[in-house]
This record gives C-alpha cells, sequence and structure tokens, in this order.
C-alpha cells in the first residue's frame, strides 16, 4: 500500500504567464513525486504502514525523524499549495474571507503586501503562510519543510518559496514570484473553504492505492 501523486487540480496551460507548464511538470511531476517515492520507501513494513499522511507527519514530528519528517510533510505542503491556485481571475476575497481580511488586515491589498513581504523575506527555503489562529487571521512563515500539521495551525493559503518553485520562469526574482502569484492566480474560493478549520484533511490522504499507480 502506497501514497500517491495526487492529480493537480487544474490544466498545466492555465497558470501561464503567472506559472509555467514547464515549472509545474517540474515542481509536480518530478519534485513532489520524489517526496511520494521516498515516504513509500522509508514506511515500509514500519508500524506507520497504512497510516493517513497526516498521521504519518505528526508521528514523524514527535519521533524526530528527521527524514520521514520532512517528506511526508512535503507531499502535504505541496498538495494543499496545489490547491491554492486557479486561473488568474477567477476568484476573489468575498463574503465572510473579504470582511475578514477587512477587520484584521485593513483590506486585500494590505493583506497580499504583508504575506508577501512574510514570503520574500524569509530566509531560504519554506513556506508563507495564511492561518486562522483563534478566529483571527495571521500571517507566517515556515522554514525548508516544515508545516501547520506539526503545530496545530489551521492553514488558510500558502506560498511555496523553494527556489524549485520559480526559478524556470523568474530565475532567482523570488519578489515578482510572489507578487504574480499572490496577485494573480490565487485560488480565493479554497481559501474560503478553509474557514471551516478542515484545511488540514483538504490535502490529507490514506495509504490505501497500490504502489503500481505511481508509476
Amino acid at each position: 500500500m502506497a501514497f500517491t501523486l495526487p492529480d493537480l487540480p487544474f490544466d498545466t496551460q492555465v497558470l501561464a504567464p503567472h506559472m509555467s507548464a514547464e515549472t509545474l511538470d517540474y515542481h509536480h511531476g518530478k519534485h513532489h513525486r520524489a517526496y511520494v517515492t521516498k515516504v513509500n520507501e522509508l514506511l515500509g513494513d514500519t508500524d506507520l504502514e497504512g497510516a493517513s499522511l497526516v498521521e504519518v507527519i505528526r508521528a514523524a514530528h514527535e519521533r524526530h525523524d528527521k527524514k520521514l519528517f520532512n517528506n511526508s510533510a512535503q507531499i502535504w505542503n505541496h498538495s494543499f499549495f496545489w490547491q491554492c491556485l486557479a486561473p488568474a481571475g477567477s476568484t476573489r476575497p468575498s463574503g465572510k474571507l473579504r470582511d475578514m481580511i477587512a477587520a484584521d488586515f485593513g483590506g486585500e491589498q494590505a493583506l497580499l503586501d504583508k504575506l508577501a513581504a512574510e514570503s520574500v523575506n524569509h530566509f531560504a527555503s519554506g513556506w508563507g503562510w495564511l492561518v486562522l489562529n483563534n478566529g483571527k487571521l495571521e500571517v507566517t512563515s515556515l522554514h525548508d519543510a516544515d508545516t501547520p500539521v506539526a503545530h496545530g495551525m489551521t492553514p488558510l493559503l500558502t506560498v511555496d518559496v523553494w527556489e524549485h518553485a520559480y526559478y524556470i520562469d523568474y530565475r532567482n526574482e523570488r519578489p515578482r514570484y510572489v507578487k504574480s502569484v499572490l496577485e494573480h492566480i490565487i485560488s480565493w474560493d479554497f481559501v474560503a473553504e478553509n474557514l471551516d478549520g478542515q484545511g488540514t484533511s483538504r490535502a490529507d490522504q490514506n495509504a490505501r492505492i497500490s504502489a503500481d499507480n505511481l508509476t
């Protein structure tokens, strides 16, 4: 039994020019796939075989198993990230989400500026996050493969700031990449959906499918 590489929730062409099909082919098809393959190798006949992805992440964190944690967390982080994206102009903050953004940040642009600054200024690899904390929206970032799953955070939105997320399209220009993603291809419908506190489950999976499906 094995974890699988989830399909992208969109065609690889539809995020261009903000994120190219070539980037998605490498980022999803190679980097994300490599994490899936590695976790399946690491689990083997361990007591975690058959556990859900979230269960594996939390167990690896508790056991200080860095290799298993990093790879399993990256499966979840990427699976969540893809769902945060949508074709340019397809969704905008509305309803409860729009009201919360206005209350907690003063408006959409102020939120985007804060999340962009957090993501751009995050040293080295990691992830910028919008999370829900005690009913309020908060911006933060986590290093390397670290994930809200391990810390009891309620995830709403993430931006991948590992270099492989943007080097093909933007070379070393992280600020331009972050601005382009945040201002053009965020799925605000997905962000709003996560206000129900179930965002963690939306990137979870159970190891119930044959490893043959990984090929």
